[in-house]
């Protein structure tokens, strides 16, 4: 029998799952990273934002992120497929609008608004990954996505810079443009791209599980340290270094290249080494990076630095495709939007006072990031060599339940 062309595994030609998801992160990406390379100097030459005032956005900008788990409840009413396409129209309106309400209140909501069609399709994006690309090839298809998404990020940052610094663009025509190229996508994979049919009826309810215990742990360690990262690496580019709009446009564009570099060669390298090793390796690199930021006094180091930082973060990949491993198939969409939240607990709580903590000394954020990384590292050594069902963790004295169980 002929595969259904409308099925994940029977779809021909240009217009396949692969294409689809690979469109929407480009989608996604693009309007992200419009928002990412202006948003620090937007809040401290626009609104006048200190340490303080950014916590209190980068916490309202995780909210949705910790409220992930919601995604679940969504599909009992739309497809996977269909919810990320509105979540990569929702971030293009959220990025579009930022510019006409150059308020603390305007930002903050208009954060809200890119923030939730951001992370809310980050979980539908690793969930169709996990049910479409099989466990073998998993690694390298999400790391050439990861540097898809990274050209995309070039082209925004290229053209931020160009316009910016040339043709004198403000910041209403810079997010209005950002927006609206990922509205656009979104609206040509709505249009043009098949609804593919999943092989695997995902359960719609939320679904915990103490035998994926340790997969929860490495996502909580994974969004505490990216916070730092995210907010506070930056904010140190600016505030220390004096990184202008375009000084910043050409570090993101610089680190963008080399993610694009990287990313599949980070996928082929997890392919090989496995989960356990990169996962290590992750952790390790972290800890240098961390507490080279806080002892580093050259801004060229410092963006170097922010490279290899980024780069480490690419090798989360490793988690995503651990769990794809040692989960049940019908697990990946409830477990996605669960991860998600999981990851964003520490996003919620730790940049108020952490940007507290960065007004009376940054350094000490950094050090509290490379006690953060030394806690992953740890973890890191219980992630079995060969992760399977039944083999979830290396040291089987904290398996909490065995493999049987059953939801």
């Amino acid at each position: 029998m002929a595969p259904d062309p409308n099925s994940a595994e029977g779809a021909r030609g240009w217009r396949t799952p692969f294409a689809a998801l690979a469109l929407m992160s480009v989608a996604n990406a693009f309007a992200f990273s419009t928002w990412n390379a202006l948003h620090t100097n937007y809040a401290v030459d626009v609104i006048g934002f200190g340490g303080e005032q950014q916590g209190i956005l980068h916490t309202l900008r995780e909210i949705p992120g910790f409220l992930a788990f919601a995604a679940v409840f969504l599909l009992l009413i739309m497809r996977e497929q269909t919810l990320g396409i509105l979540s990569v129209l929702t971030i293009g309106v959220g990025v579009a609008i930022t510019g006409f309400f150059p308020s603390a209140l305007g930002f903050y909501a208009t954060t809200v608004v890119k923030s939730l069609g951001f992370h809310y399709y980050e979980t539908v994006a690793q969930s169709l990954a996990l049910q479409w690309f099989d466990k073998k090839s998993a690694p390298s298809r999400l790391g050439r996505i990861y540097s898809y998404a990274s050209m995309s990020t070039i082209a925004a940052y290229g053209l931020l810079f160009v316009t910016w610094k040339w043709f004198g663009l403000d910041y209403v025509w810079a997010f209005l443009g950002g927006g609206l190229v990922a509205i656009a996508i979104g609206l040509f994979v709505w249009l043009t791209f098949p609804r593919f049919e999943n092989g695997v009826i995902q359960r719609k309810h939320l679904v915990l599980r103490r035998r994926y215990w340790l997969y929860y742990a490495l996502t909580f360690i994974s969004g505490a340290r990216r916070q730092i990262f995210i907010i506070f690496a930056v904010l140190m580019m600016v505030q220390k270094f004096g990184y202008s709009v375009s000084d910043m446009t050409m570090l993101l564009l610089g680190n963008a290249l080399f993610t694009t570099l990287i990313a599949p060669r980070l996928g082929r390298f997890i392919e090989i080494w496995g989960e356990r090793r990169s996962t290590i390796i992750e952790h390790v690199g972290l800890m240098i990076v961390f507490a080279a930021y806080a002892l580093v006094a050259d801004p060229w180091i410092a963006a170097m630095l922010y490279m290899l930082d980024n780069a480490f973060f690419s090798m989360s990949i490793a988690h995503r495709t651990y769990f794809q491993k040692i989960g049940d198939p019908e697990d990946m969409a409830p477990t996605a939007g669960v991860a998600f939240s999981i990851n964003h607990i520490a996003a919620v709580f730790i940049p108020i006072p952490l940007g507290l903590l960065w007004d009376v000394h940054y350094t000490w954020v950094f050090w509290i990031g490379t006690g953060i990384a030394a806690l992953g590292l740890a973890i890191s050594f219980l992630v079995p060599r060969d992760p399977a069902r039944g083999n979830e963790v290396a040291w089987p004295a904290v398996a909490l339940r065995p493999a049987t169980e059953t939801p």
